[in-house]
C-alpha cells in the first residue's frame, strides 16, 4: 500500500508532508509525495521550484522506507493528477494540508480540499499547519 501526500510549498504542505512521513514510517508503507498543477501561469505559488524539490527529495532519501517525489505540470488540474495517482497506486490514505480561510475566501475561491474530499476513492487525512 501507499501513503500519498499532496504537497505545496507552504506551511500546510509541510504539515501534510510531516504527517505523511510519520504514517508511512509507522506502517512501513511506500510514500509518494506529489506536487501538481496545470502550469502555464507565471510563478504559480503551488508549484514547487527546483530548490524546494531538492529539499523534499533529500528529506525523503533519509527515510527508512521507500519514498519518492513526483511533480506534474502538464495541463491537468491538481485534482485530476491526484485522482489519477489514487487510481494507479494502491493508496491507503491521502494526506492533504489545510489553510485557514475566511468564509468569503471559501465562497469566492472554492476549496481544493473540498474537491479532493468529494472526489477521491480513498481515505483522506486533512492536517493543519501549527500556528
Amino acid at each position: 500500500m501507499t501513503i500519498l501526500v499532496a504537497y505545496v510549498p507552504r506551511p500546510e504542505g509541510r504539515a501534510a508532508l510531516d504527517k505523511g512521513i510519520e504514517i508511512a514510517t509507522r506502517r512501513n508503507e511506500r510514500l509518494v509525495v506529489v506536487n501538481a498543477g496545470p502550469g502555464g501561469r507565471q510563478e504559480d505559488p503551488s508549484i514547487v521550484n527546483g530548490y524546494e524539490a531538492e529539499r523534499v527529495e533529500e528529506r525523503l532519501a533519509t527515510l527508512p522506507i521507500t519514498a519518492e517525489f513526483r511533480q506534474f505540470v502538464r495541463g491537468k488540474s491538481t485534482i485530476e493528477e491526484i485522482e489519477d495517482l489514487v487510481a494507479a497506486l494502491q493508496v491507503s490514505v491521502l494526506v492533504i494540508g489545510l489553510r485557514k480561510r475566511s468564509p468569503v475566501g471559501k465562497l469566492l475561491l472554492g476549496s481544493m480540499a473540498q474537491e479532493i474530499l468529494l472526489n477521491v476513492d480513498c481515505p483522506v487525512l486533512a492536517v493543519k499547519a501549527s500556528s
